[in-house]
């Protein structure tokens, strides 16, 4: 993803592959987590308002969850 700033995409420390995107509505900033697919693919798994710097373990914790589910249904 070298063509989209860091800034609105960027990989999470400590995480499996799992990606941050940041979204702005307004004054509101908010975040997605997403992963890759096959390389081609951004899977988004689960999102919220982000409030403070610190990004909230348990938000991390479901986005690896969730990407953990998804590729047991593919079969990967």
């Amino acid at each position: 993803m070298d063509r989209v700033p860091e800034k609105y995409f960027k990989h999470m420390a400590n995480s499996t592959g799992i990606y941050e995107v940041r979204v702005e509505v307004g004054s509101d900033i908010y975040r997605v987590f997403s992963f890759f697919d096959k390389g081609q693919l951004i899977v988004l798994v689960n999102g919220f308002q982000k409030k403070t710097q610190k990004t909230p373990k348990a938000e991390l914790e479901l986005a690896e969850k969730l990407k953990k589910q998804y590729f047991n249904e593919q079969g990967n």
